[in-house]
This record gives structure tokens, sequence and C-alpha cells, in this order.
């Protein structure tokens, strides 16, 4: 028996654990809600000891809209012999979310994703987020850029690099792939996703139009991406709504 067939029911985990686990279980149903992601690739990870390594992932190649907080894998970041396991994860989740965990340790949810307008911004030869208005604002001076794309992030050398590239920032622009997105907490890294994707639409409507962009000072947009970051109740009170209307559907994925 696998190890995901064997995690069915919430008693063999602790409290602790198990909250963390609906919690990402309800991203990924999310996530697919509003088509950020893409056929069954793209993977989520959460930490759940102190010092990152040990992590929840999605198991392979389930699509987000079937993902239950029971069949969550538990893998260990200094755990060489994980892609040997009868569950391996998909290599890329693997070599992306291992290698971050185990130099990130402030990076407790990671998503990766490709999201259409994110991803359309992340495919320009400038694939920065101008602060045109109150969204794309967020984000100024506040994102890593990656522009090495060199194929499938499929070796632990390439997880290293990105790992190293993000620091100790939150949002990577992933040139030519997706977005990287790291937090404290599964609430605070559905909120970022939630307003990358939407500050990237609003972009990419802008740039539509063929106008000159309206881009605001350097003061204002620091001073408003900086009154983001104060109000961050509103970030875990979007996340319980949306897992509300979940509950209100009578959706498993707290299964």
């Amino acid at each position: 028996m696998s190890n995901v067939a064997a995690l069915k029911t919430p008693q063999i985990h602790d409290a602790a654990e198990w909250q963390l686990r609906v919690e990402l279980a309800a991203a990924f149903r999310l996530a697919a809600r509003f088509d950020w992601h893409e056929a069954v690739a793209n993977h989520f990870s959460l930490a759940v000891t102190p010092d990152g390594k040990k992590f929840l992932m999605n198991p392979k190649w389930k699509h987000f809209t079937r993902i239950k907080a029971s069949e969550l894998l538990l893998l260990d970041a200094e755990d060489k012999s994980t892609m040997a396991r009868p569950d391996a994860p998909d290599l890329t989740a693997w070599s992306l979310h291992g290698r971050l965990h185990a130099a990130l340790p402030h990076a407790r949810c990671i998503i990766h994703l490709h999201p259409p307008h994110a991803t359309a911004i992340a495919s320009l030869a400038d694939p920065g987020i101008k602060p045109i208005d109150q969204n794309t604002a967020r984000f100024y001076n506040r994102v890593a850029v990656d522009m090495d794309y060199g194929g499938m992030a499929n070796t632990d050398a390439e997880g290293d690099r990105l790992a190293r590239l993000m620091g100790n920032r939150s949002i990577m622009m992933m040139g030519n792939h997706g977005v990287l997105i790291c937090a404290a907490t599964v609430a605070e890294a559905f909120d970022l996703t939630y307003y990358l994707e939407r500050a990237c639409r609003n972009l990419v409507l802008a740039y539509q139009t063929g106008q000159p962009l309206h881009v605001m000072s350097d003061a204002v947009a620091e001073k408003t991406a900086q009154e983001w970051e104060g109000d961050r109740d509103q970030f875990h009170a979007h996340f319980a709504e949306m897992r509300a209307v979940l509950d209100a559907e009578g959706q498993d994925y707290a299964a």
C-alpha cells in the first residue's frame, strides 16, 4: 500500500498537521475555480516543521479539483530517496519545492502556477509589474525576476538557482514560464496569487489599449505597497471567505 493510500483519515494526523492539510487542499480547489491551474501540472507545498524541511505537496498528476487533504504527500527535503517512493511526486515539483524548502525556511507555503495573465506578463521582454493602479502597486519593488529559463525545472541545481534568486522576496516572475509565490501561510499565499493575477490582468488590458501608461511615482507606489502590507487581516479574511464558499457548496477538499 502506498503512503498516499494509507493517509485517508484525519485521525492519523495530529491536529496541527491536519489543519494545514485542509488549508492547502482548499487552495488547490480555489486555484482551479479561478483558472490559475494547468491540466494536471503545477504544484503547491506547505511546511509542517519549524525548519520548513518537511512539507506537504500535491500527489503526482492529480487534478486540482479532486485533491483532498488526506491525499497530500508528506515529504522531507533532505530525503534523497524521495523519487524512489511508490508515490513519488512529479520530478519538477520535487526539484523546485524540495530545494526551496531546504533553503528558505521563511517560505512556509510555496505556490507555483502558470496563470494566464501573469504568465503573459512574465513572457514579455520587460516582465515588470508597473504600478498603474492599486493592485499593481502592491508588488512595487517586491518581485524577483528570472530571465534565465532553460527548460523544465527538473534538477536540484535549478531549484537551488531559483531559491537564491528568490531570496527573501515573496513573488517571482519566472520568465517564459509562470509565477512563484512564497508566503508564511496558505491564506497569504492565496491572497498574493489572487492579486498578482488581477494586477497582471489589469496591466495586460492597459497594454492592449495602445495608450501610454499612467505610472505612479515611486513615492506613491511605495506608500501603496506598504499600505497593502499593513492590512494582513484582510488576507486571512479573504481566504476564510473563499473556504466558506467551498463549504457551502459541499466540496470534499477536507476529506
